[in-house]
Formats: structure tokens, C-alpha cells, sequence
């Protein structure tokens, strides 16, 4: 005991601690030497070590089979004793009775604080996605936030002697910043967003870094990433690229303006033409009605007339006249009936009227009209009812290979398949009826 006093041996009863508030890997000095002397690993069989929670010491010693480690996981204050410290036995020297320093070296490490460093990235061209050859110089600054979660494999990654935390931090940077760039330059590609308008999507692309960072870290160091924070995406606004792809960004935006403006206004003029042949439509119905009311009268006069003619020969009764009164009257029934039909259609009579005792019943009513959708340079348009279809199949706004739709299809289809539509494209009319 005395001995050791008069060499005044480096760790004699001291008290293993660590007082550091923010570190990641500290190494314990018995006297606060700086130098790598044997001193300051000489550490004296009694002395107390404490650990605090969230901490862990790490004990580097050498044996005949190689270097030994062995963990103290905090909290923990207790004397270094074999009672405790069972691995200890074989390397304290047993000249002096189990009391003589043995050699090895201390390490703190912090499991519990956050470790943060802020990084840049200097200017680097980003091609937008429409315009490849117009690339814009982008700057990104930010930090990143870290902890250890894993000791032993982060002992095995870094080892602790000669542990430098600038060389570490340094190293991380490093790789972050090459990351980082990378995958910027490759963002506005692979998620379609325009460069001049990357710098909305700093949130968006923190997130999209950190899950990707996350296993580089662990693999690479050791080291859990807690957070990935992009503070700013700068552009350099004053370059001429920039200017450039400003400039073409603009008018193709009032280019996409115009042409939305011109399709609303084809589908307001078609609605107002349609609307117009509606009426016209309707007023030729109802001039059809007229002469063919003129056309009755004169029928019924001339068949009053024949009724008066003597085909026999002989006065009295004529059946011949008579007969022939008969045909014309039946003819004349069926056009009125034919009359009352059409007119009924023009107006479109919500109900119908029961049939007059005698006459035939009359024809189930009209079914609902079928209204279709188009689709035009794929935008979708409509509904369009069959006059409206015709209106523009004449025009040449639509033809036969433009694809519609209607209630009861299951897909999309040429109009020129559609039965009821296919007419609408005929380049020639269809064969005369026989003459009877």
C-alpha cells in the first residue's frame, strides 16, 4: 500500500465518473491527464465507479487471448470488487494480493442524449422534369438529429480507442450531404414535381430522405436517425436557366389557360345550338301538322265529291262511289291517326289518353331518350342527346371513331359501332323502297 503512495500510481481509489453534459463517447483520465500514458489506465482494485442512467462504461483490458470488453449499463454505483466485477479476478495482478492496479481503459457513452449536426449543401444544377435541358442551380441546408440505440454494434462499427466524435460527426456529414444531393437531383424526375417549384416540397422531402437515410445510418455507423430536417431549399433565382425555365413555365401555363377556355366554350356553343335546333325542330313538327290538316280537309271535300259521281251509270244509288268513299275515308283515318300520333310526340304528352271504344289500343309510349358522353382529346364531354350527336356528327365535330358512352354500356366504344348511332355516319342514303 505504502508503495504504491511513494510512486503515487495513476487511479488510486478513485471515483470513475463521467461530469460531461453533451458527448457521445467520453474516455475517463484518473488525474485529467491528456497524455496516453499507462498512468492513466491504471485503475486501483476498490475504487468506486458510478454510471448513470441512460449511460454505459465500457472497460477495454488486455489478456494472453486478445483485448476483453465488458459493460456497465447505468445506473450504477458500487466498488470495483470481484464480487461484482467477477471478470476482473484474472487481470488483477496478484503480486500484491489482489490490491495492485491492473490496466484498462474507461469509456462513457451517452444512450440517452440526442446528438445534432447541421449540414450544407452547396449550389448543384436540378433538371426540371418538362425542360431537361434547362438545369437550375439548387443549395439545400438542414440538420440531422441521432442517438445510439444499438452499443454493441456501434462499438463494433467505431471503435472506441482513439475514438475522435469531429472525425465522427465529420464522417456522418459526409454522407449526408452526398445523399442528399443525389437524391434531390433525382426528386422533380421521379416525383413529376417541377423544379421552380421545389421549394414547396421541403416537409414532403425530409420525410422521403429520412426513410431512406434511416438504414444507411444504422448499417454504416452504428447510430439510430431520429430526424431528417430540410430548413431551406434555395434556388438561385438570378441564374439564366432559371430565367429561362421561368419564362417558358409562364406561357405554357397561359397556353393550358386558353385551351381550357376555348373547350368550355365549344361545350356552351354546342348546349346553345343544340337548344336551337330544339326549337326550330319543333316548329317544322308543327308546320307538318298544318298541311297535313289541309291536306285531310281536302281529302274528306273530295271524297264528298266522288260520293256524288255516277260510276253506274244509272241514277240512285252508286255503289261503286260508294265504295270508293269508303277507301278514302279509311285512308284519311289512318293519316289522322298518324296526325294525332305526331302530335302527341311533339309535345310530349306526360300521359296518355284511354282508348275511344271500337279503336284499336294504341302504341306503348315513347321511351326516354338516350343522352351519350364523348371523349375528345382525352377530356370528357356531355350529355349529349341524339338530335345534339347529329348536330355535331354534320358539323364534323365528332366522328365515327370517337369514343362514347351511355347509361347501360359497359365500356367505352366507337360511335360508328353503336346501332343507334352508326346511322349518323352514313356517306350515302340507304336504297329507295319498292313502289307498290
Amino acid at each position: 500500500m505504502g508503495l504504491f503512495d511513494r510512486k503515487k500510481e495513476g487511479g488510486l481509489m478513485d471515483v470513475i465518473r463521467c461530469d460531461e453534459k453533451e458527448y457521445l463517447v467520453w474516455k475517463w483520465r484518473p488525474s485529467g491527464e491528456a497524455n496516453s500514458t499507462k498512468k492513466e489506465n491504471s485503475i486501483r482494485y476498490g475504487s468506486s465507479l458510478r454510471v448513470k442512467d441512460g449511460e454505459l462504461a465500457v472497460f477495454f483490458y488486455k489478456q494472453n487471448n486478445g483485448e476483453m470488453m465488458d459493460f456497465i449499463l447505468g445506473p450504477h454505483d458500487q466498488k470495483i470488487e470481484s464480487s461484482n466485477f467477477p471478470v476482473l479476478t484474472s487481470i488483477v495482478g496478484s503480486l500484491w494480493g489482489g490490491n495492485s492496479p491492473f490496466q484498462a481503459e474507461i469509456y462513457f457513452i451517452n444512450l440517452q442524449g440526442n446528438n445534432q449536426i447541421k449540414f450544407a449543401v452547396p449550389y448543384f444544377d436540378v433538371a426540371d422534369p418538362r425542360f431537361p435541358d434547362f438545369a437550375v442551380p439548387i443549395a439545400v441546408r438542414g440538420s440531422i438529429t441521432f442517438n445510439l440505440s444499438d452499443y454493441k454494434e456501434f462499438i463494433k462499427l467505431n471503435r472506441l480507442i482513439d475514438f475522435d466524435l469531429e472525425s465522427f460527426s465529420r464522417q456522418i456529414k459526409e454522407s449526408v450531404v452526398k445523399f442528399t444531393k443525389t437524391f434531390v437531383s433525382n426528386c422533380p424526375l421521379e416525383n413529376n414535381i417541377p423544379v421552380i417549384q421545389i421549394e414547396r416540397k421541403v416537409l414532403e422531402i425530409s420525410d422521403m430522405i429520412q426513410s431512406r437515410l434511416s438504414g444507411v445510418f444504422e448499417k454504416d455507423f452504428g447510430v439510430n436517425l431520429k430526424r431528417f430536417d430540410i430548413s431551406a431549399i434555395e434556388i438561385d433565382k438570378e441564374s439564366d436557366n432559371y430565367q429561362d425555365l421561368y419564362r417558358i413555365t409562364k406561357q405554357q401555363q397561359i397556353i393550358q389557360a386558353e385551351q381550357i377556355g376555348r373547350r368550355a366554350q365549344i361545350d356552351t356553343d354546342i348546349y346553345a345550338e343544340a337548344g336551337h335546333l330544339g326549337v326550330q325542330n319543333q316548329h317544322i313538327q308543327a308546320h307538318a301538322i298544318n298541311k297535313q290538316a289541309e291536306v285531310l280537309k281536302t281529302a274528306a271535300e273530295s271524297m264528298g265529291q266522288m260520293g256524288d259521281m255516277n260510276f253506274g251509270g244509272g241514277d240512285g244509288f252508286n255503289p261503286a262511289g260508294m265504295m270508293m268513299g269508303m277507301a278514302m275515308g279509311g285512308a284519311m283515318g289512318q293519316q289522322m291517326t298518324g296526325m294525332m300520333s305526331g302530335m302527341g310526340q311533339a309535345v310530349q304528352q306526360p300521359q296518355q289518353t284511354p282508348p275511344m271504344p271500337g279503336m284499336a289500343t294504341p302504341p306503348p309510349p315513347m321511351p326516354t331518350a338516350v343522352n351519350y358522353m364523348v371523349a375528345i382529346n382525352g377530356q370528357q364531354y356531355g350529355p349529349y342527346n341524339m338530335m345534339q350527336m347529329q348536330q355535331m356528327a354534320q358539323s364534323g365535330q365528332i366522328n365515327a371513331q370517337v369514343l362514347v358512352w351511355s347509361q347501360g354500356m359497359p365500356n367505352w366504344a366507337a360511335a360508328g359501332s353503336v346501332p343507334e348511332l352508326a346511322q349518323l355516319f352514313a356517306t350515302t342514303p340507304p336504297p329507295l323502297p319498292p313502289t307498290l
